[in-house]
């Protein structure tokens, strides 16, 4: 056997080899389940993983930006007309939102945290000066007290109503941006307040939210199932609701939208519960989407997040009292509220109802601007970037007893609405795609064996073929020499011509019948001979 015939042989036992072992590991998916079991394990909030620190002290920083819509024709409105409004913000602060006294319980299996959130403005990513600018909106003490008022007789909704004009009371009000975000002393809560001491004289739309938590909350570690990781037990030591009408509509699901599990795919609903929007609400996947060089999967609410409990029956629990219900895209929230008539949407009442967008001037809903999503990492569930959009309103209507809001036509009023963003930092992302990088070709790792045996297979083809046409070479080599040999023969060969005489028998030479034709070498003919050829 040639040197070549050995190689031949050797490239088609590797080759064979490599496309059995390849093609078995990838229909057996080891290295890929090795991969996903260890990232179930890895990816947990234990003191050991490496997602624990992360979730603790969140690394992307996170902006609150705050806009407000500014009355413009309060008179027009309160005469039965409909009001105008124009935005007016960003006003944008840097949320700082640390877990602390986190402790385990359960053997490790649960996680006890609270999340205060500190807020500090930024002035180059804002509109404007806070605490300078004015803004003229709904006076929301005012119009919760009217509205409480409501279950009433005439009579005593008619003497509250005297007692609110001599302290002033209004409809709407005109205070600084800093004032109706973190609080002012407001003076019909003060002279309230002598009435019922209990009552707190400041009103502000995040009055003690700076430096304070949501809530006390006990989360899954996801050591037991990684689809657990993350999701909320208990919050506020409750594991369901007790405000809204049905079992379903109290229940907690989900995380509190800082982690998810990994390993997403697209055909699943991730649930999120919001504390300030006192529900859970779920998220359906959208598209594919890249950020920092980073795969990920968007998601976002479905339309049917806040439909009408006619076109979706699973929101009729969300009704309170039951069967009291708004239309699509605004859920009332009184009951969380302290009663007070507050009702959330999305922003400019984005995937609403035409009727509330219509009720007021100046609304233009669009979902580049006013959409909430979430880019997730599919394989580890991190977010690689958040926007939360939110819009707070209240109900203003007419309420009997009290002169000033005799002409009003009931309406939902935009207060002001926040987008809270969160985009991964440079340096987490540079991690992120490293480690990503290493999950893709550990878990690719048969297919590169699949094609290294492909590879060898093209050369053990071109091998053969160049083996074959060797052995074709040779052949033909051997073919021409030969020929060439006899052709040299044929040109030095001359051949004598048939006597018409026979040769006279010798006496040494026997006598044969017929012709005989005789060959000879022309160099050893006589002259005669040649003389006679």
């Amino acid at each position: 056997m040639t040197r070549r015939s050995c190689c031949i042989y050797a490239t088609a036992i590797v080759c064979a080899h490599l496309l059995i072992l390849g093609i078995a590991l990838v229909v057996a998916q080891v290295f890929q389940t090795m991969i996903h079991s260890r990232l179930k394990k890895e990816i947990t909030l234990t003191e050991k993983s490496q997602m624990f620190e992360a979730w603790k002290n969140p690394p992307p920083p996170v902006y609150m930006e705050y806009y407000f819509f500014n009355v413009t024709n309060p008179e027009v409105f309160l005469a039965g007309g409909k009001a105008a409004v124009t935005q007016i913000g960003p006003y944008t602060y840097r949320e700082y939102r640390p877990r602390e006294n986190v402790t385990f319980l359960e053997n490790g299996t649960m996680v006890y945290a609270v999340n205060p959130k500190t807020f500090v403005f930024v002035p180059e990513k804002s509109a404007g000066d806070p605490e300078v600018d004015l803004v003229r909106t709904v006076n929301i003490p005012f119009v919760a007290i009217m509205n409480e008022m409501n279950s009433y007789s005439f009579v005593v909704r008619t003497g509250i109503s005297f007692f609110l004009n001599s302290l002033g009371g209004e409809v709407f009000m005109t205070r600084t941006v800093h004032e109706v975000l973190w609080g002012f002393k407001h003076p019909l809560l003060t002279r309230l307040r002598a009435l019922k001491p209990d009552m707190d004289e400041y009103f502000g739309l995040m009055w003690k939210k700076n430096g304070t938590h949501e809530g006390e909350f006990v989360f899954h570690t996801g050591e037991e199932n990684y689809l657990d990781y993350g999701k909320i037990d208990t919050w506020n030591n409750m594991s369901k609701m007790s405000w809204w009408s049905s079992d379903q509509s109290n229940m907690i699901n989900g995380t509190d939208g800082a982690v998810f599990h990994p390993l997403i795919n697209r055909n699943e609903l991730l649930y999120i519960f919001a504390a300030d929007l006192c529900r859970s609400i779920h998220l359906a996947y959208v598209k594919d989407v890249e950020v920092k060089g980073i795969q990920a999967y968007r998601f976002a609410p479905p339309n049917d997040v806040l439909m009408n409990p006619k076109e979706n029956p699973t929101n009729a629990g969300f009704c309170v009292p039951a069967g009291d219900c708004l239309g699509t895209g605004v859920l009332k929230v009184s009951v969380c509220r302290q009663g007070a008539p507050i009702v959330v949407s999305f922003p400019h009442f984005y995937q609403a109802d035409p009727k509330y967008i219509n009720g007021v001037e100046g609304l233009s809903p669009n979902k580049e601007e006013h959409e909430t999503y979430l880019d997730l990492q599919p394989t580890t569930g991190v977010p690689i970037r958040a926007c939360k959009r939110a819009q707070l309103n209240i109900i203003v209507k007419r309420v009997q007893g009290f002169p000033k809001t005799r002409l009003i036509n009931e309406v939902i009023f935009p207060i002001m609405f926040v987008n809270e963003t969160a985009t991964v930092d440079d340096e987490s992302a540079s991690q992120m795609r490293t480690m990503l990088l290493i999950v893709t070709l550990v878990s690719n790792f048969p297919l590169l064996i699949v094609g290294m045996g492909i590879i060898l297979l093209l050369v053990l083809v071109v091998l053969f073929c160049r083996n074959r046409q060797k052995k074709n070479e040779v052949k033909r080599i051997d073919f021409t020499e030969a020929f060439h040999s006899f052709t040299t023969v044929k040109d030095d060969t001359a051949y004598t011509q048939v006597s018409d005489k026979p040769d006279e028998p010798s006496a040494n030479q026997p006598t044969r019948n017929g012709s005989y034709i005789a060959m000879s070498p022309v160099d050893a003919m006589s002259p005669a001979e040649a003389q006679r050829c």
